[in-house]
């Protein structure tokens, strides 16, 4: 009933930057918390930042800095804006939403960056 799709994602050169975005489609009232998940191979999957509606946004400690998220209630669209980047940051990244208090997921978008 609920949809995310992600976008943005790519290749890109270690200090490079890239914008990933995420919208939610389906039956829609409001959504709650937004936000970006990642999952290196042999991994588990990881917080790495979350806007609650109306609260304080966190960072994992390893992009605070380089990394900002951002939302648009308008749009269901939740951003992350990737600066500085570094070879360690490639992953898979997810998004994550909650919408009537049920968590959705995006299907997952590869960022990859060479050293």
């Amino acid at each position: 009933q609920v949809q995310l799709v992600e976008s943005g994602g790519g290749l890109v050169q270690a200090g490079g930057s890239l914008r990933l975005s995420c919208t939610a489609s389906g039956r829609i009232s409001s959504i709650g918390t937004m936000g970006w998940y990642r999952q290196a191979p042999g991994k588990q999957r990881e917080l790495v930042a979350s806007s609650p509606i109306g609260g304080t946004t966190t960072y994992a400690d390893s992009v605070k800095g380089r990394f900002a998220i951002s939302r648009d209630n308008a749009k269901n669209t939740v951003y992350l804006q990737m600066s500085s980047l570094k070879a360690e940051d490639t992953s898979i990244y997810y998004c994550n939403m909650f919408v009537r208090g049920v968590a959705y997921w995006g299907q997952g978008t590869q960022v990859t960056v060479s050293s």
